[in-house]
């Protein structure tokens, strides 16, 4: 991974970006599974169905990442199970500030977004939903003082989000993951774990869950990430908030 100290201006948060990532794999040997979900996010992001059907924008969970053994995440058709929970650790802290960028100035390590959308199990995107993200820094550690690489946000109408952040570090005994909480305005509360393809700690770190898999590729010197979560929905009409 490279260690390059990132620009101190220029980062875009949730609204600068299309909350799509193309997909990993070469299109002309991985034909890609057309599900309800990959219907609705064409639509959601106004693509032409074929441009999907062909070489066009994969979105999230449309391609299984090159190294997972079983299937990702759902691909939110119905009667799918939420995505799985995993523990909190020891690191959480709550009361972050809402942003869509962790990245500060002087920040060292290479540039991560992370898209994608958050769904209910029918494949209905879910607007307002709470995600909050914290994480290791370049060199493994947590910023356990302060807010250092930890923020919130919301999704927008469409259910879509993003994240501007760093590659997290490596520290003894886990692989690379990045934490997210992901609760439906209402709705119950679903901790878990996001992780990178490719990974030779994705072997021995015992919590890691091959259905967590970001899709990865690599954008010019940076990275670019992408994941959709499926959660139980919350009573119609419940406030938002945290």
């Amino acid at each position: 991974m490279a260690d390059d100290t990132l620009p101190t201006g220029g980062t875009t948060g949730a609204n600068g970006h299309d909350p799509h990532v193309p997909g990993h794999g070469d299109d002309t040997t991985e034909r890609r599974h057309i599900s309800r979900k990959t219907v609705l996010k064409a639509a959601l992001l106004a693509v032409p169905l074929p441009a999907l059907l062909g070489g066009g924008v994969a979105l999230a969970r449309d391609h299984r990442p090159a190294d997972a053994p079983l299937p990702p995440t759902p691909y939110c058709d119905d009667g799918d199970e939420p995505t799985p929970p995993q523990i909190e650790g020891p690191y959480f802290k709550p009361s972050s500030p809402e942003r869509s960028s962790l990245l500060e100035p002087g920040m060292r390590g290479t540039r991560l977004t992370v898209a994608g959308f958050v769904f209910g199990p029918t494949c209905r995107p879910v607007a307002h939903a709470l995600l909050d993200f914290w994480q290791a820094d370049n060199a493994g550690a947590y910023d356990n003082r302060g807010y250092r690489l930890r923020g919130h946000q919301y999704t927008d109408e469409r259910g879509a989000f993003t994240l501007t952040t760093i590659v997290p570090g490596l520290y003894p005994g886990r692989t690379r993951h990045l934490h997210v909480k992901v609760q439906a305005p209402g709705g119950p509360l679903l901790t878990t774990q996001l992780y990178f393809p490719g990974e030779p700690r994705n072997q021995t770190d015992s919590l890691f869950d091959p259905r967590l898999l970001m899709t990865v590729r690599q954008a010019g010197p940076a990275k670019e990430a992408a994941f959709d979560f499926v959660v139980n929905p919350g009573v119609p009409g419940a406030a938002r908030g945290r």
